[in-house]
């Protein structure tokens, strides 16, 4: 009885903490939009790896930004990658701001990092823009961007996330996650803690401050690289975070639900392994209905169960409310959608406290503390080698 109302005391404090992070969201679109003075050349380094959902489109939509001085640079491990011909008719068609590039050599073991080491060399401008291949851009991005490295304590300027285009159930949970936690999670991180979070959706910087750190090749065993980052730019090298105002949209149109699993199974190992365990506890608060399941599982009375259904009517309330405000659309579903997306996260949360291996981009990889990746020893039987 006790452990089931220490549960609900809990859910309830994410409750509140989820009100505040929509209240915080709604001031932060409010803020007035950054101007820039000057408009300096910005190098957008893509990583691609297959055909994401509408990825020519994507491309299209990064390729005719409204800015005077850029270039967009398609990176590709190799041609057997079914985005090489994507990539290719990009160029074609924007030949004097599009260029694909080869991957050349290996720096660790996060294959994304590999191919931000080749897209360094390559870039011209000083401002190195991380764009992930399944995101496109909100009106005056460039911009903005631009106007928060006028202030020369600023060394990277991320994003907040949210989505767009799902068809399929699967691309609404992955779009309804993003706007509604991931998103709003950086907003309020920021405003709420001063804590930077950085995602590698939308990550810029100067060249500069990556050179110091020893630039991405320091980063190829690192997961989560764009955490990385962002940790030593402000703890290292004490220089600044920016958060633009404007959302990057993840566009998910066609995914799976099982690809929804999937991927926020990896995601959980990664936050699990980057932050410290007391951290990675406090995050289930910002998942409050599981917690009233808990306790209506150890308590199963009548008043549990009907503060279990309040809360989730509570939390499927903040999740449309806030993911609109971050510019989410096509909500129809969204309520059926969040008590099963609630419970997958729940799930994985759960499992991330133990497991150490993730699947990503063919790769199966180990995540050490730090999200430092290590390399993974097949185990020899005992007979092998033994005459």
């Amino acid at each position: 009885m006790m452990v089931a109302a220490l549960l609900i005391v809990l859910a309830g404090v994410g409750v509140t903490a989820l009100l505040l992070g929509l209240v915080c969201v709604v001031v932060h679109v409010r803020r007035s939009p950054s101007l820039p003075s000057r408009r300096p050349g910005i190098s957008i380094l893509k990583p691609l790896c297959g055909a994401d959902d509408e990825l020519a489109l994507n491309l299209e939509r990064f390729a005719t930004i409204e800015y005077p001085r850029f270039e967009l640079l398609l990176g590709v491990r190799d041609r057997s990658d079914p985005a090489w011909p994507v990539a290719v008719a990009a160029a074609r068609r924007h030949p004097r701001r599009v260029r694909v590039v080869l991957q050349r050599g290996v720096v660790g073991m996060n294959p994304k990092v590999n191919q931000l080491a080749t897209l360094e060399r390559e870039a011209k401008y000083d401002l190195l823009l991380v764009s992930d291949s399944n995101t496109r851009p909100p009106s005056g991005y460039l911009s903005e961007l631009a106007a928060l490295f006028e202030d020369p304590w600023v060394a990277c300027a991320t994003s907040p996330v949210s989505g767009a285009g799902h068809e399929t159930f699967g691309a609404l949970l992955d779009n309804l996650h993003l706007a509604s936690a991931i998103g709003p999670g950086q907003i309020a991180a920021r405003l709420l803690a001063g804590r930077d979070l950085v995602v590698g959706k939308s990550m810029a910087l100067r060249r500069s401050a990556l050179e110091a750190l020893g630039g991405f090749a320091a980063f190829g065993d690192h997961l989560a690289e764009d955490y990385v980052i962002g940790r030593r730019i402000t703890q290292e090298l004490r220089l600044g975070v920016a958060l633009a105002r404007l959302p990057v949209l993840n566009v998910a149109t066609r995914r799976t639900v099982q690809s929804f699993v999937d991927r926020y199974a990896r995601w959980a190992v990664i936050h699990r392994t980057a932050v410290s365990l007391p951290t990675s506890l406090a995050q289930a608060l910002l998942n409050p209905w599981p917690l009233t399941l808990v306790a209506l599982a150890l308590c199963p009375v009548p008043l549990v169960g009907w503060v279990s259904l309040a809360t989730l009517v509570v939390k499927i309330a903040l999740d449309v409310t806030t993911a609109r405000a971050l510019g989410f659309r096509g909500a129809r579903f969204a309520p059926l959608a969040v008590p099963f997306k609630d419970l997958v996260l729940f799930i994985a949360w759960c499992i991330a406290l133990f497991r150490r291996t993730v699947e990503w981009r063919g790769s199966r990889l180990r995540v050490g503390p730090g999200s430092k990746l290590v390399p993974i020893i097949s185990e020899v039987p005992a007979t092998e080698g033994r005459s």
